[in-house]
């Protein structure tokens, strides 16, 4: 049988909502950070030999690598407190899940990175040791877009955000208001 969410005020919903928005935009600007340091890493390796483990486009990529399934953990916590984001089950939300998910197998990746470079020096960007970097990351991706919809649909379902003037996405978001959009039984 389903659990009914227990109920929060509706301004304390929207406070709790808006804090997981400003997590959300920080952790955002960190995988935009991401991905222009990867262009800065890529263009390093096509003019130096890769010497180590501690070149300066390394420190800026694993140290997001770590700090990006922290944040989204973190995210998760505070998720908690906003009993309408939770799933059958007092389950996780699925794209929260994702996105963790994604970005812990990056950080696992740091790992297998280095020890697949101790034997092989060339930083070619196609070999496998580099795959998991990206499926995580499109993972993380895929859910972290998943998990904003969620939120950011929550919040015009509280009146706490307007939806756009486009009339298109007006419908789209009459229709996620109805139900008819998504499925509410998928977190």
């Amino acid at each position: 049988s389903a659990q009914m969410p227990a109920l929060i005020p509706k301004e304390v919903e929207i406070q709790r909502l808006k804090k997981i928005w400003l997590m959300v935009i920080a952790l955002g600007s960190i995988a935009a950070s991401v991905e222009v340091d990867n262009f800065v890493d890529g263009s390093l390796h096509q003019t130096s030999i890769r010497d180590s483990a501690f070149t300066p486009a390394h420190w800026w990529l694993y140290s997001h690598f770590i700090a990006l399934p922290i944040g989204w953990g973190m995210c998760a916590v505070y998720d908690r407190k906003v009993p309408v984001l939770r799933g059958p089950n007092n389950s996780m939300n699925t794209g929260l899940k994702m996105t963790i998910l994604g970005y812990l197998a990056t950080m696992f990746t740091i790992g297998v990175n280095e020890m697949w470079h101790f034997w092989f020096v060339e930083e070619i960007f196609a070999v496998p040791n580099h795959w998991m970097f990206n499926m995580g990351v499109v993972v993380a991706f895929m859910g972290a877009l998943a998990y904003v919809v969620r939120v950011y649909a929550r919040l015009v379902e509280l009146g706490a955000e307007t939806p756009g003037e486009n009339p298109y996405v007006a419908e789209m978001y009459k229709m996620a208001l109805e139900g008819k959009l998504y499925s509410r039984a998928i977190p």
